[in-house]
Formats: structure tokens, C-alpha cells, sequence
């Protein structure tokens, strides 16, 4: 890619009934300025541990799923600590840099009572929402980077387009194929034992990379071929997938403007 391109980058917000989510990515890597801050963010650093549910308000802080290099800005926290590490693998070996944060309805959420019914703005207690999983958290962040990936990209020109990899984690093996053809597809085969890795339950890492194919707009076909740990299992998709899409979103010298499809438009 010349250096002198500009870098492909998007910021958007999610929020629904049951997720509130913040996300910023360059599929370039480069810096990231910290998320802003917003309604759905602020003051979480004063509440109690009893009702605090979300990321720290300081983005600065040191995480289990951040990373900060002078090519790469990585900062991730859904909640999920599971889910942070896929996400945090995926970015880390597409090149991507990514800022992600979540308040979700897997833990007690606070929301905000005012003194009088009439004036929002006095802010006395805390009412405290009650937890349902980590379905719709899972879901709704793979959704608004799958959104993201699309703004990002723009125009689906002068692309490699395709993008194959194949990605080790001690006995496990896995491969990934990915075509940003927009046509949404997905298949995957995980094969994992057990119903739960860390707090994430194991289907939601097939229905999770479907969201995000979906929004996406690209086709998707990740297998995991062998391995014991499901762990193991897990994260060599998900690096499998990062190389793919870093082979995939790779903008082709000499093909600058043109639609890589012989239907002349994607």
C-alpha cells in the first residue's frame, strides 16, 4: 500500500435498549484519539462497585485488552473478558487499530433518577437495571464493528478483495476465507467442547463473527481443524481471520478506482 494513501477510519455509536457502545477503528493502525466522552460514559469511575458496570472512564488505564504501539492503538473493554481477547487478537494481527467500549445488560447497569420528574438534569440515586447474559453484548459489539468495517472501508474499490489464512495456537489449526464481495454470508465450524470459554458462551463466537459478516457486507467461511483446548481453538480462528482480512482489505497499487468483480460492481 503507498504510504501516502490516506487512512481508512470510522467512528460510530450504537446504543439499544440493552447495549450502549462506543467504537473507533483505522484498518490502517495509526493512532487513535481516546473515545469521547458521552451521557452513556461519564462518572463511572465515581459509582460504587456494587452498581458500576462498564469500562473505566480513564482510557489511559492499563487493561487486559490494550495495547498501544506507535503503529497500533488497541483499548478494548465489552465486559466480556473472553470476548476482549478475541477482539484484541483479531485487531492485533489485522494491522487494525480499535477502540472499543460497552455497557451492557450482562451486569447490573445504573441509571440515572433525578431529584424531580420534571428536572433531568439533578441527578440524585443510581436505579439499578437487572442482568439478563451476554447474548445482546456479544451481538451488538460484533454489529457496530461489522459497521464500522463497512464506514471504514468505503468504496469497495481497487481492493485485493480476497483474503485466506491459516493461523497455529499450539495443537490447534485453523483457516479462514474471506471475500468482500457484499453479499453477507457465514459459515463456521468450531467444534469446541465445552459450553463456556472464561464468560462467554461458546455459540455466541459463531453467532458473533455472523453479525459481523452481516454488517460487514463480506463472505466469511472460518474453520477450526483440529485441536483439544477450546481456548486454543478459539483464538486461532480468530488470527486466522485477522490475516485474512488484512490480506483481503490491502489496497492494490495499479488498481486504483476499478471494482474487483466482473459484474462491474459490488
Amino acid at each position: 500500500m503507498a504510504s501516502n494513501l490516506p487512512r481508512r477510519t470510522a467512528y460510530i455509536i450504537r446504543n439499544t435498549n440493552e447495549t450502549k457502545i462506543q467504537l473507533s477503528l483505522s484498518l490502517d493502525g495509526g493512532p487513535l484519539d481516546p473515545l469521547p466522552a458521552t451521557e452513556d460514559f461519564e462518572n463511572l469511575d465515581s459509582l460504587d462497585d456494587e452498581s458500576k458496570s462498564g469500562p473505566p472512564e480513564n482510557q489511559e488505564r492499563k487493561t487486559h485488552a490494550s495495547q498501544i504501539t506507535h503503529s497500533q492503538h488497541i483499548w478494548i473493554w465489552t465486559g466480556i473478558g473472553f470476548l476482549d481477547h478475541m477482539l484484541h487478537a483479531w485487531s492485533k494481527h489485522a494491522g487494525w487499530s480499535l477502540r472499543i467500549r460497552c455497557r451492557g445488560d450482562l451486569a447490573s447497569m445504573p441509571v440515572p433518577i433525578p431529584l424531580h420528574p420534571c428536572d433531568a438534569r439533578v441527578v440524585v440515586q443510581y436505579l439499578t437495571i437487572s442482568t439478563v447474559d451476554d447474548h445482546h453484548t456479544t451481538e451488538d459489539t460484533f454489529l457496530a464493528l461489522g459497521t464500522a468495517f463497512t464506514n471504514a472501508l468505503g468504496p469497495r474499490t481497487g481492493l485485493a478483495r480476497f483474503g485466506h489464512a491459516y493461523a497455529p495456537l499450539d495443537e490447534a489449526l485453523s483457516r479462514a476465507v474471506l471475500d468482500i464481495s457484499s453479499r453477507p454470508f457465514f459459515v463456521g465450524d468450531f467444534g469446541f467442547r465445552g459450553p463456556m470459554m472464561g464468560n462467554l458462551n461458546t455459540q455466541m463466537i459463531h453467532h458473533g463473527l455472523g453479525s459481523w459478516a452481516q454488517n460487514a457486507g463480506v463472505t466469511l467461511h472460518v474453520d477450526v481443524l483440529k485441536g483439544e483446548n477450546d481456548h486454543h481453538r478459539s483464538e486461532s480462528a480468530f488470527k486466522a481471520l485477522a490475516v485474512a482480512c488484512k490480506m483481503a482489505c490491502e489496497r492494490v497499487v495499479g488498481r486504483e478506482g476499478e471494482v474487483v468483480s466482473t459484474k462491474g460492481v459490488l
